[in-house]
Protein backbone atom coordinates (compact mmCIF):
# COMPACT_ATOMS: atom_id res chain seq x y z
CA UNK A 1 0.00 0.00 0.00
CA UNK A 2 1.47 3.56 -1.07
CA UNK A 3 1.54 6.17 1.62
CA UNK A 4 -1.08 8.25 0.21
CA UNK A 5 -3.43 5.08 0.30
CA UNK A 6 -2.06 4.56 3.81
CA UNK A 7 -2.75 7.91 4.89
CA UNK A 8 -6.07 7.81 3.58
CA UNK A 9 -7.55 4.63 5.29
CA UNK A 10 -6.42 6.82 8.28
CA UNK A 11 -9.21 9.06 7.46
CA UNK A 12 -7.16 11.43 5.35
CA UNK A 13 -7.53 12.18 1.79
CA UNK A 14 -4.08 13.65 0.28
CA UNK A 15 -4.64 16.43 -2.03
CA UNK A 16 -1.64 17.80 -4.73
CA UNK A 17 -1.53 21.67 -4.54
CA UNK A 18 -0.23 22.37 -7.55
CA UNK A 19 -1.13 22.51 -11.17
CA UNK A 20 0.66 22.56 -14.33
CA UNK A 21 0.17 22.43 -18.29
CA UNK A 22 3.16 19.77 -18.14
CA UNK A 23 1.90 17.72 -14.98
CA UNK A 24 -1.43 17.04 -17.17
CA UNK A 25 -0.05 16.86 -20.48
CA UNK A 26 2.94 13.81 -19.88
CA UNK A 27 0.75 11.61 -17.25
CA UNK A 28 2.71 13.25 -13.82
CA UNK A 29 -1.04 13.87 -12.54
CA UNK A 30 -2.46 10.34 -13.80
CA UNK A 31 0.69 8.76 -12.28
CA UNK A 32 0.38 10.63 -8.93
CA UNK A 33 -3.79 9.66 -8.52
CA UNK A 34 -2.48 6.07 -9.53
CA UNK A 35 -0.24 6.57 -6.53
CA UNK A 36 -3.30 7.55 -4.28
CA UNK A 37 -3.60 11.02 -4.55
CA UNK A 38 -7.18 12.30 -4.66
CA UNK A 39 -7.22 15.84 -5.63
CA UNK A 40 -5.76 18.80 -6.75
CA UNK A 41 -6.40 22.70 -5.29
CA UNK A 42 -4.75 25.90 -6.88
CA UNK A 43 -4.93 29.50 -6.21
CA UNK A 44 -3.19 32.60 -8.29
CA UNK A 45 0.45 32.32 -6.89
CA UNK A 46 0.28 28.76 -8.40
CA UNK A 47 -0.96 30.34 -11.69
CA UNK A 48 1.40 33.02 -11.32
CA UNK A 49 4.30 30.59 -11.35
CA UNK A 50 2.98 28.22 -13.67
CA UNK A 51 2.79 30.94 -16.50
CA UNK A 52 5.93 33.24 -15.30
CA UNK A 53 8.61 31.01 -15.40
CA UNK A 54 7.74 28.61 -17.87
CA UNK A 55 7.51 28.55 -21.54
CA UNK A 56 4.87 26.28 -21.29
CA UNK A 57 1.82 28.57 -22.34
CA UNK A 58 3.33 30.50 -24.98
CA UNK A 59 2.30 29.08 -27.70
CA UNK A 60 -1.42 29.09 -26.49
CA UNK A 61 -1.16 32.54 -25.44
CA UNK A 62 -0.04 33.31 -29.26
CA UNK A 63 -2.29 30.95 -30.76
CA UNK A 64 -5.83 32.65 -28.14
CA UNK A 65 -4.35 36.00 -29.52
CA UNK A 66 -4.43 35.39 -33.53
CA UNK A 67 -8.04 33.93 -32.78
CA UNK A 68 -8.95 37.25 -30.89
CA UNK A 69 -6.48 39.85 -30.92
CA UNK A 70 -8.63 42.10 -28.64
CA UNK A 71 -8.31 39.58 -25.90
CA UNK A 72 -7.68 41.18 -22.18
CA UNK A 73 -5.33 39.78 -20.10
CA UNK A 74 -8.20 37.97 -17.79
CA UNK A 75 -10.14 36.32 -20.91
CA UNK A 76 -5.74 34.73 -22.08
CA UNK A 77 -5.28 33.56 -18.06
CA UNK A 78 -9.11 32.27 -17.53
CA UNK A 79 -9.13 30.32 -20.56
CA UNK A 80 -5.86 28.75 -19.65
CA UNK A 81 -6.87 28.16 -15.97
CA UNK A 82 -10.02 26.76 -17.03
CA UNK A 83 -8.41 24.37 -19.75
CA UNK A 84 -5.98 23.29 -17.19
CA UNK A 85 -8.59 22.77 -14.45
CA UNK A 86 -11.69 20.98 -16.75
CA UNK A 87 -7.98 18.24 -18.28
CA UNK A 88 -7.30 17.81 -14.22
CA UNK A 89 -11.31 17.65 -13.25
CA UNK A 90 -11.49 14.61 -16.53
CA UNK A 91 -8.20 12.74 -15.32
CA UNK A 92 -9.74 12.76 -11.25
CA UNK A 93 -12.90 12.35 -12.68
CA UNK A 94 -12.52 8.17 -11.69
CA UNK A 95 -11.36 9.33 -8.22
CA UNK A 96 -14.59 11.23 -8.28
CA UNK A 97 -16.71 8.48 -9.12
CA UNK A 98 -15.19 6.08 -7.22
CA UNK A 99 -15.97 7.38 -3.89
CA UNK A 100 -19.11 8.82 -4.90
CA UNK A 101 -18.68 12.60 -5.04
CA UNK A 102 -16.22 12.52 -2.04
CA UNK A 103 -12.76 13.07 -3.82
CA UNK A 104 -11.53 13.82 -6.65
CA UNK A 105 -11.83 17.41 -7.42
CA UNK A 106 -9.97 20.42 -8.45
CA UNK A 107 -9.92 23.90 -7.59
CA UNK A 108 -10.10 27.23 -9.10
CA UNK A 109 -10.50 30.22 -7.47
CA UNK A 110 -12.67 33.34 -7.94
CA UNK A 111 -10.58 36.58 -8.72
CA UNK A 112 -9.23 37.64 -5.70
CA UNK A 113 -9.45 41.43 -6.14
CA UNK A 114 -13.22 40.46 -5.41
CA UNK A 115 -12.46 39.10 -1.79
CA UNK A 116 -14.40 42.44 -0.50
CA UNK A 117 -17.60 42.00 -3.13
CA UNK A 118 -20.27 39.62 -1.74
CA UNK A 119 -22.48 40.11 -4.98
CA UNK A 120 -19.40 39.84 -7.74
CA UNK A 121 -18.00 36.93 -6.07
CA UNK A 122 -21.21 34.97 -6.24
CA UNK A 123 -21.37 36.07 -10.07
CA UNK A 124 -18.15 34.98 -11.03
CA UNK A 125 -18.18 31.84 -8.91
CA UNK A 126 -21.58 31.24 -10.91
CA UNK A 127 -19.45 31.68 -14.04
CA UNK A 128 -16.82 29.90 -13.65
CA UNK A 129 -18.78 26.78 -12.35
CA UNK A 130 -20.59 27.09 -15.70
CA UNK A 131 -17.65 27.41 -17.92
CA UNK A 132 -15.56 24.65 -16.38
CA UNK A 133 -19.06 22.43 -16.53
CA UNK A 134 -17.37 19.37 -14.57
CA UNK A 135 -19.24 17.83 -11.13
CA UNK A 136 -16.14 17.59 -9.52
CA UNK A 137 -15.14 21.37 -9.31
CA UNK A 138 -14.82 23.05 -6.41
CA UNK A 139 -15.09 26.68 -6.61
CA UNK A 140 -12.79 28.36 -4.20
CA UNK A 141 -13.93 31.60 -2.47
CA UNK A 142 -12.63 33.44 0.43
CA UNK A 143 -13.79 33.21 4.42
CA UNK A 144 -14.20 37.19 4.57
CA UNK A 145 -16.89 39.03 6.11
CA UNK A 146 -18.21 39.34 2.34
CA UNK A 147 -17.56 36.18 1.83
CA UNK A 148 -19.70 34.12 4.34
CA UNK A 149 -23.15 35.20 2.28
CA UNK A 150 -21.04 34.23 -1.39
CA UNK A 151 -20.81 30.52 0.64
CA UNK A 152 -24.22 30.45 1.76
CA UNK A 153 -25.59 31.90 -1.60
CA UNK A 154 -23.83 29.27 -3.37
CA UNK A 155 -24.54 26.44 -1.35
CA UNK A 156 -27.62 27.23 -1.75
CA UNK A 157 -27.66 27.05 -5.40
CA UNK A 158 -25.51 23.76 -5.59
CA UNK A 159 -22.09 24.97 -6.18
CA UNK A 160 -19.21 23.42 -4.61
CA UNK A 161 -17.52 25.64 -2.91
CA UNK A 162 -13.34 25.24 -1.45
CA UNK A 163 -13.47 27.84 0.96
CA UNK A 164 -10.27 29.33 1.27
CA UNK A 165 -7.94 31.39 3.90
CA UNK A 166 -9.54 30.33 7.34
CA UNK A 167 -7.25 31.00 9.85
CA UNK A 168 -9.56 31.23 13.30
CA UNK A 169 -11.81 29.48 15.28
CA UNK A 170 -14.54 31.90 14.55
CA UNK A 171 -13.69 32.18 10.76
CA UNK A 172 -14.26 28.52 11.04
CA UNK A 173 -17.24 28.61 12.68
CA UNK A 174 -19.10 31.41 10.49
CA UNK A 175 -18.33 29.81 6.92
CA UNK A 176 -19.52 26.11 8.24
CA UNK A 177 -22.47 27.91 9.82
CA UNK A 178 -23.11 29.80 6.03
CA UNK A 179 -22.42 25.95 4.44
CA UNK A 180 -25.06 24.64 6.77
CA UNK A 181 -27.64 27.12 5.93
CA UNK A 182 -26.49 26.97 2.19
CA UNK A 183 -27.58 23.31 2.55
CA UNK A 184 -31.27 24.20 3.53
CA UNK A 185 -31.81 26.14 1.09
CA UNK A 186 -30.32 23.58 -1.53
CA UNK A 187 -33.38 21.63 -3.61
CA UNK A 188 -31.16 18.56 -3.45
CA UNK A 189 -28.03 18.83 -0.71
CA UNK A 190 -27.28 15.31 -1.39
CA UNK A 191 -24.11 16.26 -4.33
CA UNK A 192 -23.10 19.33 -2.90
CA UNK A 193 -19.38 19.34 -1.44
CA UNK A 194 -17.22 21.81 0.08
CA UNK A 195 -13.93 21.93 2.35
CA UNK A 196 -13.06 24.53 4.84
CA UNK A 197 -9.24 25.28 3.81
CA UNK A 198 -7.93 25.78 7.17
CA UNK A 199 -3.89 27.48 7.22
CA UNK A 200 -1.34 25.96 9.17
CA UNK A 201 1.82 27.07 8.78
CA UNK A 202 1.85 30.77 8.29
CA UNK A 203 -0.21 30.18 11.64
CA UNK A 204 3.54 29.14 13.35
CA UNK A 205 5.24 31.65 11.26
CA UNK A 206 3.91 34.83 12.51
CA UNK A 207 3.35 33.58 15.86
CA UNK A 208 7.22 32.09 15.80
CA UNK A 209 8.47 35.50 15.28
CA UNK A 210 6.12 37.19 18.10
CA UNK A 211 7.74 34.39 20.49
CA UNK A 212 10.96 35.08 19.49
CA UNK A 213 10.10 38.82 19.88
CA UNK A 214 9.14 37.61 23.63
CA UNK A 215 12.68 36.13 23.91
CA UNK A 216 11.54 34.11 27.52
CA UNK A 217 12.04 30.34 28.38
CA UNK A 218 8.16 29.67 28.09
CA UNK A 219 7.49 31.50 25.00
CA UNK A 220 10.53 29.82 23.43
CA UNK A 221 9.18 26.16 24.46
CA UNK A 222 5.87 27.21 22.41
CA UNK A 223 7.28 27.90 19.00
CA UNK A 224 6.14 25.68 16.50
CA UNK A 225 3.10 24.57 18.14
CA UNK A 226 0.56 27.24 17.70
CA UNK A 227 -0.32 25.83 13.64
CA UNK A 228 -1.07 22.11 15.09
CA UNK A 229 -2.85 23.45 18.48
CA UNK A 230 -5.18 25.54 16.38
CA UNK A 231 -6.28 22.85 13.96
CA UNK A 232 -6.82 20.35 16.27
CA UNK A 233 -9.62 23.07 18.27
CA UNK A 234 -11.07 23.77 14.71
CA UNK A 235 -11.43 19.86 14.40
CA UNK A 236 -12.91 19.53 17.95
CA UNK A 237 -15.55 22.40 16.89
CA UNK A 238 -16.05 20.17 13.40
CA UNK A 239 -17.13 17.27 15.19
CA UNK A 240 -19.52 19.24 17.28
CA UNK A 241 -21.03 21.52 14.37
CA UNK A 242 -21.50 18.12 12.14
CA UNK A 243 -22.14 15.70 14.64
CA UNK A 244 -25.03 13.18 14.35
CA UNK A 245 -26.97 15.19 16.72
CA UNK A 246 -26.77 18.51 14.81
CA UNK A 247 -26.15 17.37 11.39
CA UNK A 248 -28.54 14.47 11.41
CA UNK A 249 -31.74 16.18 9.57
CA UNK A 250 -29.62 17.30 6.63
CA UNK A 251 -27.59 13.80 7.23
CA UNK A 252 -31.13 12.49 6.29
CA UNK A 253 -31.74 14.48 3.30
CA UNK A 254 -28.62 13.30 1.69
CA UNK A 255 -25.86 16.51 3.02
CA UNK A 256 -22.50 15.47 3.69
CA UNK A 257 -20.11 17.68 6.18
CA UNK A 258 -18.39 20.28 5.13
CA UNK A 259 -14.35 18.41 5.19
CA UNK A 260 -11.46 20.55 6.71
CA UNK A 261 -8.57 20.97 4.64
CA UNK A 262 -5.57 21.57 5.89
CA UNK A 263 -3.58 24.30 3.93
CA UNK A 264 -0.25 25.17 3.83
CA UNK A 265 0.95 22.76 5.16
CA UNK A 266 4.26 22.95 3.33
CA UNK A 267 6.79 23.39 6.40
CA UNK A 268 8.50 26.79 6.48
CA UNK A 269 10.86 26.34 8.99
CA UNK A 270 14.19 24.02 8.25
CA UNK A 271 14.11 23.48 11.95
CA UNK A 272 10.49 21.77 12.15
CA UNK A 273 9.88 17.93 10.07
CA UNK A 274 9.27 18.52 6.42
CA UNK A 275 6.33 16.12 7.12
CA UNK A 276 5.31 17.73 10.65
CA UNK A 277 1.69 19.24 9.09
CA UNK A 278 0.95 15.59 7.54
CA UNK A 279 1.62 13.25 10.06
CA UNK A 280 0.27 15.42 13.01
CA UNK A 281 -3.21 16.36 11.14
CA UNK A 282 -4.33 12.70 10.31
CA UNK A 283 -8.02 12.39 11.09
CA UNK A 284 -11.46 11.18 10.17
CA UNK A 285 -12.74 12.94 6.54
CA UNK A 286 -10.44 15.29 6.60
CA UNK A 287 -8.22 16.14 3.63
CA UNK A 288 -4.30 17.79 3.44
CA UNK A 289 -3.73 19.60 0.39
CA UNK A 290 0.15 19.77 -0.20
CA UNK A 291 2.97 21.36 -2.14
CA UNK A 292 5.11 19.24 -4.03
CA UNK A 293 8.26 19.31 -2.44
CA UNK A 294 5.85 17.78 0.74
CA UNK A 295 4.36 15.25 -1.22
CA UNK A 296 8.14 14.18 -2.14
CA UNK A 297 8.84 13.95 1.65
CA UNK A 298 5.79 12.26 2.85
CA UNK A 299 6.28 9.62 0.34
CA UNK A 300 10.15 8.80 1.14
CA UNK A 301 10.07 9.15 4.79
CA UNK A 302 6.90 9.83 5.72
CA UNK A 303 4.61 7.59 8.41
CA UNK A 304 0.99 7.47 8.84
CA UNK A 305 0.98 7.11 13.14
CA UNK A 306 -2.93 6.73 13.12
CA UNK A 307 -5.41 9.04 13.84
CA UNK A 308 -3.36 12.05 15.28
CA UNK A 309 -6.28 14.72 15.11
CA UNK A 310 -8.03 12.52 17.71
CA UNK A 311 -5.03 12.75 20.31
CA UNK A 312 -3.98 15.92 22.54
CA UNK A 313 -6.87 18.45 22.36
CA UNK A 314 -6.31 19.15 25.98
CA UNK A 315 -2.35 20.35 25.25
CA UNK A 316 -4.18 22.37 22.01
CA UNK A 317 -5.93 24.16 24.36
CA UNK A 318 -2.89 24.68 26.82
CA UNK A 319 -0.57 25.74 23.62
CA UNK A 320 -3.44 28.83 23.05
CA UNK A 321 -4.07 29.85 26.56
CA UNK A 322 -0.09 29.63 27.14
CA UNK A 323 0.29 32.02 24.13
CA UNK A 324 -1.91 35.07 25.58
CA UNK A 325 0.37 34.02 29.20
CA UNK A 326 3.38 35.28 26.85
CA UNK A 327 2.10 38.19 25.66
CA UNK A 328 0.77 37.02 22.23
CA UNK A 329 -2.57 37.97 21.17
CA UNK A 330 -3.46 35.10 19.25
CA UNK A 331 -6.87 36.30 18.20
CA UNK A 332 -5.05 39.49 16.35
CA UNK A 333 -2.65 36.78 14.41
CA UNK A 334 -4.98 34.84 13.02
CA UNK A 335 -6.77 38.46 11.81
CA UNK A 336 -3.36 39.64 10.36
CA UNK A 337 -2.74 36.58 8.78
CA UNK A 338 -6.32 36.59 6.68
CA UNK A 339 -6.05 39.95 5.39
CA UNK A 340 -2.45 38.71 4.49
CA UNK A 341 -3.54 36.36 2.80
CA UNK A 342 -6.33 38.25 0.70
CA UNK A 343 -3.08 40.71 0.01
CA UNK A 344 -0.78 38.43 -1.54
CA UNK A 345 -3.06 36.53 -3.32
CA UNK A 346 -4.07 39.80 -5.02
CA UNK A 347 -0.66 40.76 -5.57
CA UNK A 348 -0.13 37.38 -7.13
CA UNK A 349 -3.05 37.66 -9.60
CA UNK A 350 -1.90 41.52 -10.40
CA UNK A 351 1.59 39.86 -11.11
CA UNK A 352 0.17 36.93 -13.32
CA UNK A 353 -1.62 39.73 -15.69
CA UNK A 354 1.39 41.52 -15.61
CA UNK A 355 2.87 38.85 -16.97
CA UNK A 356 0.58 38.14 -19.74
CA UNK A 357 0.66 41.67 -20.89
CA UNK A 358 4.33 41.45 -20.83
CA UNK A 359 3.91 38.31 -22.88
CA UNK A 360 1.06 39.22 -25.30
CA UNK A 361 2.67 42.68 -26.59
CA UNK A 362 6.08 40.15 -27.60
CA UNK A 363 3.16 37.88 -29.28
CA UNK A 364 1.80 41.60 -30.93
CA UNK A 365 4.90 42.89 -31.39
CA UNK A 366 5.87 39.87 -33.59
Amino acid sequence: MSKFNEIHAAGTSLWFDFIRRDLLEDGGLADLVAEGIRGVTSNPSIFQKAIADSSEYDDDIRSALEHNPDSSVNDLYESFAIEDVRAAADILRPVYDDSDGADGFVSLEVSPLLASETEATVAEARRLWKAVDRPNLLVKVPATAEGVPAIETLIGEGINVNVTLIFSLEHYESIARAYLRGLEAAADPSRIASVASFFVSRVDTLTDSLLDEAGTEAALALRGKAGIANSKQAYRLYEELFGEEAFGHLAARGARPQRLLWASTGTKNPAYSDVLYVEELIGPNTVNTAPPATIDAFRDHGTVPGATLLAGWDEADEVIDALAACGVDFDAVTATLQEEGVAAFANAFQSLMATLEEKAGLVRAG
